[in-house]
Order: structure tokens, then C-alpha cells, then sequence
């Protein structure tokens, strides 16, 4: 069944054909990596600073760490968190959030305007990391810096003692090493915006000389060479054949980054967004491996995609949010997210998920405050925006293994990706534990959708959970004065029977179905 649609609206028929889906026990991507459920924390706008960090606030540490915050990250279920940018990485010199806290400069901040008092650095973070169960990854400045500071940081984080930089960290109160395993070399070179921004072969040959050093000091760390900003760039693709021409034999993941927003009113487009993002993971695939050929080589790189969310960056750099005024931790970026938002949302991890053969970690950008699923006041409360749903609930029910569905569903046309389908899904199933878990969207923005699925490959007998992410206005949002307005709901009328379960998906949702 084919479903037109204008830009401005989607114009479902008045009755829309089940859905069927089969899942197949043998039709696995990869085992379920905890990295997929990754973050990212950047000195940017009130991510660090009154979001993470808030000596004054009654449930704040005595590293001043808010534990209202800590609590909902644990809940959210991040692994992986990429510090400290992002931006402004590309400026930051580590040396100065080391050490006593008095003594620390205050700097500008080139990538976001600011001021970084620098109050918080990495032997805080390393502790914020440990509070949280969270694994460290760590980006290095290739913008203003180079080699030298990569190894110095790096022999700070990792070496265990007895050389100079090493016993500063043991100094600075942290005996054991940090063994750090994930560095990104630089960030988002091959955009203008970025400090010390350059070619793909200047970068190219950057990155594969700073990698060399820093295996030459531990083989084992995984590195991560910086790929194109977004599919939309006038390099894409290419960019990403040179810089692994170059460095192919020392890095181990090229990074993908890839924002979305709702323009010109068209949410019909805006639903189907996780087509992109399948475009942008097969391209990147497509080129790592034509290198791989090309240089004869037996190692395969993987996608590390370091930043994945819903941005509205048109109406940001239409703001006067970054402007003259140079200030400590200013609200930028602070994007509040719909149930619409949160369905894409979705969506794209699902995505995620589905290619997690090559695309083996990933961060969503931000945490907290900053386009984030966490949301804090100054002294007040901590709350939960609509996409923290969708992630903490795949956070925890994904075990196992992700298990590609054949899916049969009517489509609908959109404005920018073509015909797209209704429905999508992927599964997870743990064969230790007998559980599994299906993950859907309904794109349809007036129709509820039947879905019949094949589940007895999975031998379940029971429905343990069924949720659904879903409202009657697309458009509804949590917020400071009304922080619970959305949340999930039961999935009503969720029937398993004899290896077939039946779903009902409410327009606009995102819904989960764990099996026991």
C-alpha cells in the first residue's frame, strides 16, 4: 500500500493494512555492545556547569557532582561517555583542570563563546565516570595541538607510575591509572567551524602520525578518527576515503555525526529522518571497505557514531545565543523535545541498533541540559525530557543479540526520502536468559497500525512488559513548570499467542514489547 503525503502533512488512508513481521533467531547483526548506549558530556553551555556540576545545590557531593543527576543517568542507562567535546576539545589545553582547583586558569572558550573556569577537568570527570558505572572515552586536541599533548594526557590517564606525568595524576589524588581504551583523534575537522579546521589530507596525516605514537605507547587502546560532520557536507564520502588512506593501519573507528529536526512543518519527512542515518552508515561502510581492499588490508573498521540526536540547530544559529558577551556557562543549545521529537528519536537508535555489526559504539549528544534527555535548575529540580524514555527503556531491555525482522508494511511518500515505510522495528533475544525484546515505530501521523509478529523462533511464552511512547498532541513536551506531561504508557491490548504476537501501534508512538 502506498500512503501520499504532501510536505506540510501526511494524508493516511482511512484504513491501513496489518502489519506483519517475522523474526528469525538466525538473522543476527552482532552481540548487543553496551558502548551503542553511549553519551556525550562537553564544556558547552550547562552540561558541565549547574547540569553535572552544582556545588551549591543540597544533593551536590563533595566534588560538588549533583546526585539527583547521577541517579537519572544510572536510570538512563549510558555506558560509553565522549569528554570533553565535541567543539571544544579543539581549543581545551587538559593541563588546566588538573590539580589544585585554586590554581586553575580561567579561559575563553573559542567553540561556544565562553568562559571555562576549568573548575571541572578530567580527574573529576574520571570520578563523575566512576559514580555513574560509566566508561571513560576521551577525545584529544588535534585542532591547536598535536602529538605531544596526546601522548602527555595519554601517559597522565593510563601509565601507572614512575615516569613524570604519571606521578602528577598520583599527586592530584588518583592513584590507580584511569586505562582509558577509546580516543577520539580530534573532532569534526572537516568542518569550517572547528578550531584549526583543515584538509582531509592534512588531517589524514595528522591523525595516522598521532595514532602511531599513541599505539607505540600502548597497542591496545582503540582509536577513533574523526569522519564527516554529516552527510549533508560538500566532502562527505570523500573526505572519508583520504583521511583513511592515510591512517587506516593505525586507527580502529571512524566517527559518524548526524543531527535532525522538524523543518517547514513537514513531519511526515521528519518521522522517516532514521532514513538518513542508514544512508550515512552504508556510505561510510561502503568507503572504509573500498580502502580496506585498496590497501590490501585484513582489519575491518568499525563506525563509532559520537554524535546522534534531534537538534533544532537552524533556530539555534538563529538565536542571539552566541553572541559578544563572554560568560561562565550560558543556556545554550537547551532544545526541549516533543513526543514527535522523542518517536524519531527512537527510530534512530533503533537504527543504531540494527547495523550494529559495523556501527559497534555510539554517543548520544548531549547528557545533560545541552540538546539532552536530562534537564536541571540551578538549586532545583532534575527532569526527564520525552527522549529519555526510548533510550533508557532500549538501555535496559536490549540483551543478547540484535536480531534483524523481516518486515511487510504498507508506505507512505515523503517530500525528502522518498517512499518510506510505515513501521519499523528491530529485536534483541538473549539466549542465556530466554529473553528478547521487539522495539517499533508507527510513522503514521492519524492511524493506528495491527502488527502481527512471528515470535516462536524466540520460544517465548509470556509478555513481561509493553510500553508505548504516545500522545494525542505530537507536539506535547515535559518541561520545568509541567515535568511530567509526557511519559510512557501501557501498550494496551498486547496479546501473545502460540508464537504470534499481536500489537496495536498508536500513530506517531514509539513502543517496546519484552518476552520472557
Amino acid at each position: 500500500m502506498t500512503i501520499t503525503s504532501a510536505a506540510t502533512e501526511q494524508a493516511d488512508l482511512a484504513v491501513v493494512a496489518p502489519t506483519v513481521i517475522t523474526v528469525d533467531r538466525s538473522a543476527v547483526v552482532a552481540p548487543v555492545n553496551r558502548r551503542i548506549f553511549g553519551s556525550f558530556v562537553e564544556h558547552l553551555g550547562r552540561c558541565v556547569y549547574d547540569g553535572i556540576y552544582e556545588p551549591g545545590h543540597p544533593t551536590a557531593n563533595e566534588d560538588g557532582f549533583r546526585l539527583d543527576v547521577i541517579e537519572l543517568v544510572k536510570e538512563l542507562g549510558s555506558s560509553t561517555v565522549r569528554y570533553p567535546g565535541g567543539n571544544f576539545v579543539s581549543g581545551y589545553r587538559w593541563e588546566d583542570g588538573v590539580g589544585p582547583r585554586d590554581q586553575r586558569p580561567v579561559r575563553r572558550d573559542l567553540a561556544w563563546h565562553s568562559l571555562e573556569s576549568n573548575q571541572v577537568g578530567l580527574d573529576e570527570f574520571a570520578r563523575w565516570c566512576e559514580l555513574t558505572g560509566s566508561e571513560l572515552m576521551m577525545a584529544v586536541n588535534l585542532g591547536t595541538r598535536g602529538i605531544e599533548a596526546a601522548l602527555d594526557l595519554l601517559e597522565y590517564t593510563n601509565h601507572p607510575s614512575g615516569t613524570s606525568l604519571s606521578e602528577q595524576r598520583i599527586a592530584n589524588g588518583a592513584k590507580d591509572p584511569y586505562n582509558i581504551r577509546m580516543w577520539c583523534l580530534g573532532n569534526e575537522m572537516d568542518g569550517p567551524w572547528q578550531i584549526g579546521h583543515m584538509s582531509a589530507e592534512d588531517y589524514g596525516k595528522l591523525a595516522a602520525r598521532t595514532a602511531s605514537a599513541m599505539k607505540t605507547a600502548d597497542k591496545d587502546l582503540e582509536l577513533v578518527v574523526c569522519g564527516s560532520s554529516g552527510s549533508a557536507m560538500p566532502t562527505f564520502g570523500e573526505w572519508e576515503r583520504v583521511v583513511l588512506e592515510h591512517s587506516y593501519n593505525y586507527v580502529d573507528y571512524i566517527s559518524c555525526h548526524a543531527y535532525y529536526q522538524e523543518r517547514n512543518g513537514d513531519l511526515g519527512s521528519y518521522l522517516a529522518s532514521s532514513l538518513d542515518m542508514q544512508y550515512f552508515i552504508e556510505t561510510v561502510v561502503a568507503t572504509a571497505d573500498h580502502v580496506k581492499h585498496k590497501l590490501k588490508s585484513k582489519k575491518t573498521i568499525q563506525l563509532s557514531f559520537d554524535e546522534w540526536n534531534i537538534w533544532y540547530l537552524d533556530e539555534h544559529q538563529a538565536s542571539d545565543e552566541v553572541n559578544e558577551d563572554w560568560t561562565h556557562a550560558p543556556r545554550q543549545l537547551e532544545d526541549t523535545y516533543s513526543v514527535a521529537d522523542a518517536v524519531v528519536f527512537g527510530n534512530l537508535l533503533m537504527t543504531l541498533l540494527k547495523n550494529h555489526d559495523r556501527v559497534a559504539a555510539a554517543s548520544l549528544a548531549q547528557l545533560v541540559n545541552v540538546i539532552a534527555p536530562i534537564m536541571t535548575e540551578p538549586g532545583g529540580d532534575t527532569w526527564r525530557q520525552t527522549t529519555f524514555f526510548p533510550f533508557s527503556v532500549t538501555s535496559r531491555l536490549a540483551k543478547g543479540e540484535v536480531l534483524r525482522p523481516r518486515i511487510d508494511a504498507g508506505t507512505y511518500t515523503t517530500a525528502v526520502y522518498g517512499e518510506a515505510p510505515l513501521v519499523d522495528a528491530v529485536a534483541t533475544a538473549d539466549a542465556a536468559t530466554g529473553e528478547s525484546a521487539l522495539f517499533l515505530v508507527n510513522r503514521s501521523q492519524t492511524e493506528a497500525i495491527d502488527v502481527t509478529i512471528n515470535v516462536s523462533d524466540l520460544n517465548a511464552t509470556v509478555i513481561t512488559e509493553a510500553v508505548t511512547l504516545h500522545d494525542e498532541d505530537v507536539y506535547a513536551k515535559n518541561t520545568l513548570q509541567d515535568q511530567d506531561r509526557v511519559g510512557l504508557k501501557q501498550l494496551e491490548g498486547a496479546v501473545l499467542d502460540e508464537g504470534t504476537l499481536t500489537v496495536t501501534l498508536p500513530p506517531v508512538s514509539w513502543s517496546a514489547v519484552a518476552l520472557g
